[in-house]
This record gives C-alpha cells, sequence and structure tokens, in this order.
C-alpha cells in the first residue's frame, strides 16, 4: 500500500505565507510526477502545480509568481510554499503523485492525500 500524509495549511492572512508538505510512504518504487491540487467550495478541483521527478514545474495562472513548488526524490517529499495570499486560494488543498509500486509491474497509479484546509482571511 502507498500513503500520502499532507501537514501544513490552516489559517493565512491576506498577503500572508503558509506552507504544505506532502510525504508519501509505502511500497514505492519510483514516483514520477508530484504536485497539488485544490478544491474550493461551489468550484471544481482545479490544479496548482506539478513537478516532475526531474525538477519541471507547472503552475495554474492564478497562482504563479506566489507559489512554489519543490521535492525532495530521496525523501518522497513535495512542499507548497504559499506567499502573497489571497481570500481566493481558500480551499482543501490535495497531495498528488503518480506512483509505480514495488511489484506493480511498472505500472503507474494515482494516489492522493486527504486534504488539507487552508484558509485566507483577516
Amino acid at each position: 500500500q502507498v500513503q500520502l500524509v499532507e501537514s501544513g495549511g490552516g489559517r493565512g492572512q491576506p498577503g500572508g505565507f503558509l506552507r504544505l508538505s506532502c510525504a508519501a510512504s509505502g511500497s514505492i518504487f519510483v514516483i514520477n510526477a508530484m504536485g497539488w491540487y485544490r478544491h474550493a467550495p461551489g468550484k471544481q478541483r482545479e490544479l496548482v502545480a506539478t513537478i516532475t521527478r526531474g525538477g519541471d514545474t507547472n503552475y495554474a495562472d492564478s497562482v504563479k509568481g506566489r507559489f512554489t513548488i519543490s521535492r525532495d526524490n530521496a525523501k518522497n517529499t513535495v512542499d507548497l510554499q504559499m506567499s502573497s495570499l489571497k481570500p481566493e486560494d481558500t480551499a482543501v488543498y490535495y497531495c498528488n503523485a503518480v506512483i509505480i509500486r514495488l511489484g506493480s509491474g511498472w505500472t503507474p497509479y494515482d494516489y492522493w492525500g486527504q486534504g488539507t484546509q487552508v484558509t485566507v482571511s483577516s
């Protein structure tokens, strides 16, 4: 089995800073892409940022220049540094990873964390 466990989040002020972390554990052979998605009330889940194993990143236009995604391949972790927070960043944030499990025959599977609430308000 594979688990993604998120930490961080909580409440931040407009213009402030928050950091999310996610750690993958279990029967992992290799992790390909990792990323963060968010789901705000009344909206569809949307991509926030992704990062490849080689470090190539992709960001939603709404967070470019404000959020930074990074990963540690040795620790199987991915972080999201969020700065210049806006009220519209309020959402449940989900960690995602595309993982090839040990003994899975090279088939990649999508895994999700349980979600962590981020609320931006003054």
